[in-house]
């Protein structure tokens, strides 16, 4: 049985860096837990949510916990990283940042939205599926994962835990490459890998579109695995760019999505930029997320749309143009 080891989360960093002294050493396959901040490092918590938009710090977010040393890591070889558990902690927030997000130039004045995660706030559907209540009578499925994930560069220069990288991962933000049962491959820059993780989420829509998914504290367990170049360049490829396998659903989440499932409603963008293209779908779902389902808000409806509705790019090969949809599944909309 793999030992077990255990990363606190004061043992954080704000730059990757090839350079970081690892807070721990672990053999590959090792099993490593992790107490992580939320990607506003802590600075939004119920208790100051009054004035913690103007007090917030943005030199201080997207904090990633470690790094972690793996024996046996070298250049070339692949850190395969497995998702064992994740737990995410009894609050959670989403906020909109002047001059942050798709509509950015739209939405000028700060807002947050504080949710209550713990047992007895959450709802538990008839299909068995936790929701966490946006407000009367709209509910948001808790579908924990990690926004950080990553890797040190082969760069000697630091680098933000703000952006995502082609060669080391970081804040992907990606739902899918990093829940309970995924798999997730990164290629190994230095030795040892230096591996660091952070930025619970307990919900998102593809695309975070406001910025802000439902942010929240998080303990992870994870399993470390050296994976040695030599087996991949065998078979005649390289890894360049973090590559995923999504969990099988079991047969009762099956059943659970099943019932849950009641479609979705979509905008369809359709512009020679796609960016141009997505904020037009996205658009188009706020004005009918205000129109036809009672959001209050333009404000209110981007941050809906920011943890539960998705981006997809529908076709890329009719030129000029490019078409991207904007959909919200019609299940969050519940009577009570």
């Amino acid at each position: 049985m793999a030992h077990s080891f255990h990363v606190k989360s004061s043992q954080l960093h704000l730059k990757w860096s090839r350079a970081l002294t690892p807070v721990l050493t672990v053999s590959s396959g090792a099993e490593v837990s992790f107490d992580l901040r939320d990607g506003g490092n802590n600075q939004i918590r119920p208790d100051n949510a009054a004035t913690a938009m103007a007090d917030f710090n943005f030199a201080d977010t997207d904090p990633a916990l470690g790094p972690v040393f793996v024996e046996g890591a070298e250049p070339g070889d692949v850190l395969k990283i497995e998702f064992l558990e994740l737990v995410p902690g009894e609050y959670g927030w989403t906020a909109i940042f002047p001059g942050f997000g798709l509509l950015a130039d739209e939405f000028p004045e700060p807002q947050l939205k504080i949710w209550d995660l713990t047992e007895s706030g959450l709802v538990t559907s008839s299909s068995g599926l936790r929701h966490a209540v946006f407000k009367k009578g709209i509910q948001v499925p808790v579908e924990p994962f990690l926004g950080v994930v990553g890797v040190a560069p082969a760069t000697h220069e630091e680098l933000s835990t703000i952006p995502p990288y082609a060669a080391s991962g970081g804040n992907m933000d990606c739902r899918y490459l990093s829940r309970v049962g995924s798999v997730l491959y990164l290629p190994v820059n230095v030795p040892g890998a230096l591996f660091s993780c952070g930025d619970g989420h307990a919900a998102q829509g593809d695309g975070e579109v406001c910025g802000t998914a439902i942010e929240t504290p998080m303990r992870a367990r994870l399993r470390l695995t050296v994976e040695k170049k030599v087996i991949r360049e065998g078979k005649g490829w390289r890894l360049n760019c973090p590559h995923y396998i999504t969990t099988p659903l079991t047969r009762e989440q099956r059943e659970a999505q099943v019932v849950a499932d009641k479609g979705e409603y979509a905008a369809l963008g359709i512009h020679s930029d796609p960016r141009e293209a997505s904020r037009m779908a996205l658009k188009g779902l706020i004005d009918w997320l205000v129109a036809e389902r009672g959001l209050d808000t333009r404000a209110e409806a981007y941050m809906l749309a920011s943890v539960s509705a998705s981006l997809k790019m529908a076709e890329v090969v009719d030129m000029p143009n490019y078409a991207v949809a904007c959909s919200i599944p019609l299940s969050l909309f519940v009577v009570e």
